[in-house]
């Protein structure tokens, strides 16, 4: 089952006098419980590509569907929703709530649709990512590793469509980047989750089932 799909994809951006594509018809498929690495060099195209994916940006020309659905069809309003509802990102600065707590910071995408907690779910997420005894803690005592580990958990509380991951080790060492990239691949395989992670390291992107490449715009290897 497909659970993301683009369709000549684009973003171009007037600089100066250039016409910039960061964008240049990105065509791609993933199956849902997938979790495909996409990889490129600094100015790739690879951050607009998940800015495109997560409806966090339009698109100059294209389609994006998430479970079926045409997100650049939707007004403003409508898409805040679905991307909340559906989508779950992991961003390379963590992004976490420095006043709410562990547990707090997980549940607060649930909480802010209004839905009941599946405590159950909750548990198992918290256990698998070694972050019982952590609950309770403020994010500024916890090391890089474990504040990554928390967004981790955030991104998944909320049972999204999908997870997209913003070179999600760029602030940790080798070794924890390593070990928190064993954990999202062990939660994507273990929660069945549709994971899509932008990196430059190749090293990291190895752990991916599938690795997509993008070179100026366009996809050079790896698509469907």
């Amino acid at each position: 089952m497909i659970i993301l799909k683009t369709e000549n994809l684009k973003k171009h951006y007037d600089k100066d006098i250039h016409l910039v594509k960061a964008l240049d018809g990105i065509d791609i498929e993933v199956e849902k419980g997938e979790f495909v690495s996409i990889v490129g060099t600094s100015g790739s195209g690879k951050s607009t590509l998940l800015h495109m994916l997560g409806g966090l940006d339009r698109a100059t020309e294209g389609k994006v569907y998430v479970d079926g659905k045409d997100i650049f069809s939707m007004a403003d309003d409508e898409l805040t929703v679905f991307r909340r509802r559906n989508i779950g990102f992991i961003f390379q600065n963590y992004n976490l709530v420095p006043i709410l707590n562990v547990y707090e910071n997980i549940v607060l995408p649930v909480e802010l649709d209004g839905n009941k907690i599946d405590n159950n779910y909750l548990d198992n997420i918290i256990t698998t990512l070694g972050l019982s005894e952590k609950v309770n803690n403020l994010p500024n005592n916890l090391s890089g590793g474990q504040q990554q580990r928390v967004a981790i958990a955030r991104a998944l509380a909320a049972k999204p469509v999908i997870i997209l991951a913003d070179e999600p080790t760029g602030n940790l060492d080798s070794k924890t980047s390593q070990e928190v990239l064993g954990l999202l691949k062990i939660t994507s395989e273990k929660f069945n989750q549709t994971i899509v992670m932008i990196t430059h390291n190749e090293e990291i992107a190895q752990l991916a089932d599938r690795i997509i490449r993008i070179e100026d715009g366009k996809i050079v290897r790896g698509d469907k």
